[in-house]
């Protein structure tokens, strides 16, 4: 892996020089104008401190950067891990996202080193547009105190929205107003401007202008923003114990999930839109290893985020250099802006972060799988989705992937059995290729075309459907198994069971067109034994042929 990565590094730096040093220059102030509001906003809605949003983006930015799996991938704090980390400070406190990102690194790290990368592409679509949208949800409700300028109670963003019910919903109109005219702002910037000046930057500025001028003081604010890296509420490993980590197992697994899900499919989605490979493995490890880090400064968890990866690329990125500059010019606004910033309306980033929300859902596959009626999609989505908002994260994976399953057996148990006798066109080609068969002899033949999956759950399925063939004037029945792609011993045994029956009344059985992996299989269970090796034919045309032959000899 460590010599992979020297040999991409040589590659991607080959024959660079000015001209491309400036695209990734550019390209990395334009990224860090996407990412000032966002790690701002991320860090206050994460539980934690716009500061702590600000050092994730600079050192997540920077170090995950340099050790990617790819020149493309930005890290920082991020809108998916922000909902989860919320609940997670609630009950445990900074202290206890220190300690779940430092060992949710160190899984990260390890899933690396023993290249599992490739385990993400076992969640399916569905339920990775139904996990997103979820979390579009909880961002969307863990900003409603801000937004409106109210108060709730409770750790979740659904205990929050219930908790209106007893402490009542008072909403400031202050905050109310600036909130909207960030959403009406960042909505209605054109996208075309927007790659190359981002409107949430903008909106911002114009919210934070219109507070002043208009005096509106009692707005809560971001408030101070240090001037250091080094923030004081950092990771203490002289608090961590046993008891501590096995009851921060559940966040642990879920930071490291997310962790590992969100990076990698913002690395596969880029690598297409870059065309540039992508190494999984190594972006675990530098996932890994930026989380163990970050605990140290202050920062909150980070992962790649397809928003500024993405703009990243439009906007001219020639190699990994870009993440480095952006971070540093984060940094530079941190030093230089920090006075400014500490007076941004919490109601703005509320609003950036419900635009943001309505943005991170995958509209088109949505739209694909509704419209379509693509019926095993919608529920797997809908299920992941009310999994997210009601449960956490690796509970609604869990679920979302079960789902999956569930639905995935239930289609593939749906087998096609049809029953036929041989038609004239069959015939005639037949005796296009100079091998007659006449009418009387396909007369007593049958073909069986069996299409789906042999397994478990389509026994039943089978069963039904051979029982009912009308074997009146038969005395040969080819069951065709070329549309079968896979069997397991029970699909083949109930096949096996149904030959025998069919043989008792005095029919011939054969086979035709098993894939070589069915064959095999078959072999092995038994089927070829009980039928004979001369009861195996590669295709229909052959063993209609030779039913054919067998049916002359007889009545010669």
């Amino acid at each position: 892996m460590f010599k992979r990565y020297w040999t991409d590094l040589r590659r991607e730096f080959h024959g660079y020089n000015g001209q491309r040093l400036m695209k990734d220059l550019l390209s990395g102030v334009t990224v860090a104008a996407v990412a000032l509001p966002l790690a701002l906003a991320f860090g206050v809605s994460s539980g934690a401190t716009p500061a702590a949003g600000l050092v994730t983006a600079i050192i997540g930015g920077a170090l995950i950067g340099l050790l990617s799996g790819a020149s493309f991938q930005i890290s920082g704090p991020t809108g998916a891990m922000s909902a989860i980390l919320i609940g997670i400070v609630a009950r445990y406190g900074l202290q206890g996202v220190f300690v779940a990102s430092l060992a949710a690194g160190v899984i990260m790290l390890a899933a690396g080193l023993l290249r599992l990368g490739k385990l993400v592409n076992l969640i399916p679509t569905s339920v990775v547009m139904g996990f997103t949208s979820g979390i579009a949800i909880i961002i969307a409700l863990g900003q409603v105190d801000n937004f409106f300028g109210t108060v709730s109670v409770g750790t979740s963003a659904l205990e929050k929205l219930w908790s209106y019910t007893r402490v009542g919903f008072h909403p400031n109109v202050q905050a109310m107003l600036i909130g909207a005219v960030v959403v009406a702002f960042m909505l209605l910037w054109p996208k075309k401007l927007n790659e190359r000046v981002p409107g949430s930057l903008l909106a911002i500025i114009l919210a934070t202008v219109l507070t002043e001028v208009l005096g509106f003081d009692g707005l809560a604010k971001v408030g101070t923003i240090p001037q250091s890296l080094m923030l004081e509420d950092a990771l203490d490993l002289g608090g961590v114990n046993l008891t501590m980590l096995l009851d921060l197992a559940g966040p642990i697994v879920s930071i490291a999930m997310l962790g590992m899900i969100e990076s990698l499919l913002c690395g596969a989605s880029a690598s297409r839109m870059k065309d540039e490979p992508f190494d999984a493995n190594r972006e675990l490890v530098a996932q890994g290893a930026g989380n163990m880090l970050l605990p140290f400064f202050g920062g909150v968890p980070a992962t790649a985020a397809i928003a500024r990866t993405s703009v990243a690329i439009k906007s001219g990125s020639q190699t990994r250099l870009t993440g480095l500059f952006h971070s540093l010019f984060l940094l530079l606004s941190m030093l230089l802006l920090g006075g400014v910033m500490a007076r941004l309306p919490l109601s703005a980033l509320a609003g950036v972060l419900m635009v943001t929300a309505w943005r991170m859902n995958e509209w088109h596959g949505i739209k694909t799988i509704f419209g379509r009626k693509i019926w095993t999609g919608v529920a797997q989505f809908l299920v992941t989705m009310l999994a997210t908002v009601v449960f956490d994260l690796t509970i609604a994976i869990v679920i979302g992937i079960v789902t999956a399953l569930v639905t995935f057996v239930w289609h593939a148990a749906r087998l096609q059995v049809e029953t036929e006798p041989v038609d004239q066109v069959r015939l005639t080609r037949l005796s296009r290729m100079g091998r007659s068969v006449s009418q009387e002899e396909a007369g007593a033949l049958l073909i069986t075309y069996i299409n789906g999956s042999l397994f478990f759950a389509s026994c039943g399925e089978l069963k039904q459907r051979m029982e009912a063939i009308d074997l009146n004037g038969c005395r040969r029945l080819i069951i065709s198994l070329r549309g079968v792609g896979a069997a397991d011993i029970s699909g083949v045994q109930t096949l096996m069971e149904q030959c025998a029956a069919i043989q008792s009344q005095g029919v011939a059985v054969c086979v035709c067109g098993a894939r070589p992996n069915v064959t095999a299989f078959m072999e092995k269970v038994g089927l070829v034994d009980q039928l004979g090796e001369a009861a195996f034919y590669p295709n229909v045309s052959e063993a209609i042929l030779d039913a054919a032959a067998r049916q002359s000899a007889v009545m010669a």
